[in-house]
């Protein structure tokens, strides 16, 4: 079947959120679409489209629902044609998409660390007993809890510059960011230092950009499959099956990894108690073709250890 590639009297309407980040990546995505087709950047238009996690500033992620905060309204917007693609941080994305919805090409890899910002330290070891320290992830939250059960962690919701302005005005005096973002907006030199995955493992799929489209549309399977990166492909595979495995949302402090040793995947994986009281950790190896069977099983092995209520929420 012949495919008509986009125009610009007929673009193709690429999905994103508004924040300067998912701007970024939209942006990049655009880019590598116009130089794998030789199509000039009007054949392209992107569509900002606002979610639920935009629009409620004022309250934890964990009470206002799950991964869905972050794609809901762009799901919706690409089942009803209004969009043909969407862009998306993949460590925002459900294991499971809508029906008719299917997220199956990713972009290379970035930096997967967190990154330590703080005016005043240089990094979670130089914290002061007592410190405040802002973050809206349950993951952070749990893992520097664990480590540092002395500090006093507060929530940070917003985008970078908004979380930066926090810091500025003394609500905390350290948070951490995505090195990922980070780089992605040329703001690298802000991060004191990259937390290494030994200190505190990067939540699942961070780094990696996610392309979602149509299960059924001829022209975004063409274009995207110019853009799959396949080895982050492989490692998405182990990584989203582990938190498939962990049933894993916002409300759940889950940290993975999976990198590539020659043909093999290796994957590490923790849980946390969300008052950071106790963590589970696990590995494993396997065949690269193996990676989602590998990862689902590491998953249910750590639940299996954990038991029953694990995850209930204790404290704030």
């Amino acid at each position: 079947m012949a495919i008509t590639l986009p125009s610009p009297a007929s673009p193709l309407k690429i999905g994103t959120r508004g924040s300067p980040l998912a701007l970024a990546q939209a942006h990049q995505t655009r880019e590598l679409l116009m130089k794998a087709f030789d199509l000039p950047e009007d054949a392209f238009e992107i569509v900002v489209i606002q979610t639920i996690a935009d629009r409620v500033l004022d309250r934890a992620l964990k009470e206002i629902g799950g991964k869905g905060l972050f794609t809901k309204e762009i799901e919706e917007a690409m089942i009803e044609g209004r969009i043909d693609i969407a862009v998306h941080s993949t460590k925002d994305m459900a294991v499971e998409q809508p029906e008719g919805l299917i997220l199956d090409t990713f972009l290379p890899r970035e930096d997967y660390r967190d990154a330590f910002i703080s005016p005043k330290f240089k990094g979670i070891k130089e914290l002061a007993e007592g410190a405040v320290v802002g973050t809206s992830s349950l993951r952070r939250r749990a893992q520097l809890l664990n480590y540092r059960p002395d500090l006093k962690v507060v929530e940070f919701r917003g985008n970078v510059q908004t979380r930066l302005k926090k810091l500025e005005d003394g609500v905390a005096e350290a948070t951490f960011l995505a090195m990922a973002g980070l780089n992605r907006l040329g703001m690298q030199e802000i991060a004191q230092s990259a937390i290494e995955p030994e200190e505190m493992l990067p939540a699942v799929a961070q780094g990696a950009i996610g392309i979602e489209r149509r299960k059924d549309d001829p022209l975004a399977v063409h274009l995207l499959e110019a853009l799959h990166h396949k080895e982050t492909g492989e490692q998405m595979a182990a990584e989203r099956a582990f938190l498939g495995a962990l049933d894993g949302s916002c409300e759940t402090p889950i940290g993975g990894l999976a990198q590539h040793e020659g043909g093999n995947i290796w994957l590490r994986g923790e849980i946390l108690r969300p008052d950071g009281s106790e963590s589970i950790k696990g590995e494993d190896r396997a065949p690269i073709e193996d990676a989602a069977e590998m990862g689902w099983a590491l998953g249910k092995k750590l639940r299996e250890q954990a038991g029953e209520g694990f995850f209930d929420w204790v404290g704030q």
